[in-house]
């Protein structure tokens, strides 16, 4: 029997699991899995606040895929179109010329991207909070506004550096906010010039609710918590304009912003656009709850999506339901979805995937949080220990998890690091000035 070649389309929650569960229970002779992704490492989003805080180091939160996917094939590089028709994907190497990859099967997992509005002046003053770079960009940018404040005796310029303006109040927006008020509160220890009062930290949500994952009195809770902070919360209220970086709200209220961080969801991969495969209405691919593609009534044979992309029915809830793009839906998935391959290419039937959210956990800064697992409701140091615990049980690989619980370790006998790295992002700058020809003497 000829190997089967199955084909993941992005190495991100679902793209990784899938693929590693896939090399593992399939062999040689049954299967050859190749994944495609311009980037070399995963990213473990939920992460992503601590790195920028300064509580884990920021390789920690991603998760080398050449090391876990050593029975897998690697391409870098990204796929521009895939024709199903023809069971054939386009991929553009990030270096040399595109070229087609053949395959019998295809996971499409090519993930979300930040969903923005037309709102003037986001596209040039905004940032998103999706990815590790943005990460610490962040914190070396906040880190960067509290030297400019520090520095400068102009009070305007102060105050527009001091105001940090997060827009979406869900689980990244609550959790970034949080996290980095937490880092810069503790740095302000080697500023005598500012006080913590001179900070403004500003979170915009168009709901009238935080959270929406946990039931209300959860959310109120949350919000309690960071008024108790000082924090602005506007609550029912939009993001009309920050051209400039002067925000604009739709409550009537004006202030310049030297920071602000756009988290207000996610939506699926364009790259979806250059594919074949049906769509619902939010333009996610369409899918049975065998994690199978599906147009209409008709299977499409040899197609297989799951997580922020795709359209998966929630058998646990009324029909018409889909499951939520959280990241236990996708690794749940991903084990699903690997399962069900390997049951077709054997001969067998797919299972449904039927999983039941048991709940949410997220962090406040250090030892503050919020946590609903269950039905269980927990707030304070509990709820932070839960969410801790519960991530560094779902980071991939033995790995990881001993260097996060390490740096977690260290940080309780040490202080943590509060010094900005900007040159990070420019570092040819200082070498181009000083390589520059030098005019000849007259």
């Amino acid at each position: 029997m000829n190997p089967k070649r199955i084909l993941v389309v992005g190495a991100g929650h679902v793209g990784l699991y899938a693929a590693l569960r896939l090399s593992k229970k399939l062999s040689s002779r049954e299967a050859e899995v190749i994944v495609v992704d311009p980037q070399p490492h995963m990213t473990y989003q939920p992460f992503l606040p601590e790195a920028a805080a300064g509580n884990i180091s920021p390789r920690h939160s991603v998760v080398p895929l050449r090391r876990e996917l050593r029975r897998c094939k690697m391409v870098a590089g990204t796929v521009t179109r895939i024709e199903h028709d023809r069971k054939v994907a386009t991929v553009q190497p990030i270096s040399g010329p595109a070229r087609e990859i053949a395959y019998d099967h295809v996971v499409v997992a090519p993930g979300s991207v930040s969903r923005t509005l037309p709102i003037p002046g986001l596209h040039e003053q905004g940032i998103g909070f999706k990815t590790i770079g943005e990460a610490i960009y962040l914190r070396n940018h906040v880190l960067d506004r509290l030297d400019v404040a520090a520095a400068t005796p102009d009070q305007d310029v102060r105050r527009s550096a001091l105001t940090f303006t997060f827009v979406g109040g869900g689980y990244a927006g609550i959790e970034a906010l949080a996290e980095m008020e937490d880092m810069a509160r503790d740095a302000l220890r080697y500023y005598p010039e500012l006080e913590p009062e001179d900070m403004r930290w500003v979170l915009v949500e168009a709901t009238q609710r935080v959270l929406p994952e946990v039931d209300r009195d959860m959310g109120a809770y949350t919000v309690q918590q960071l008024v108790k902070r000082n924090m602005d919360i506007r609550l029912d209220t939009r993001l009309e304009s920050c051209v400039d970086g002067v925000v604009k709200l739709s409550d009537g209220d004006s202030f310049r912003s030297d920071t602000i961080v756009w988290t207000a969801g996610v939506k699926p991969s364009p790259m979806l656009d250059a594919t074949d495969f049906p769509r619902d209405d939010r333009r996610r691919v369409t899918c049975l709850p065998t994690l199978q593609v599906v147009d209409g009534d008709q299977v499409v044979e040899g197609a297989w999506s799951a997580g922020d992309c795709a359209a998966v029915p929630d058998l646990t809830k009324e029909p018409g339901n889909f499951c939520s793009p959280s990241a236990q839906h996708a690794v749940r998935q991903a084990a699903r979805m690997a399962d069900n391959i390997a049951l077709v290419i054997r001969g067998r039937e797919p299972v449904n995937y039927k999983h039941k959210h048991v709940g949410s956990v997220a962090s406040l800064g250090l030892h503050k949080g919020v946590a609903q697992v269950y039905g269980i409701k927990m707030t304070g140091w509990p709820a932070w220990v839960m969410h801790r615990t519960y991530h560094m049980s779902r980071i991939p690989s033995f790995n990881r998890k001993v260097r996060v619980v390490v740096d977690w370790t260290l940080a309780f006998f040490l202080k943590r690091e509060v010094v900005a790295l900007g040159q990070l992002h420019d570092p040819r700058e200082e070498f181009v000035e000083a390589s520059q020809p030098v005019a000849p003497r007259v």
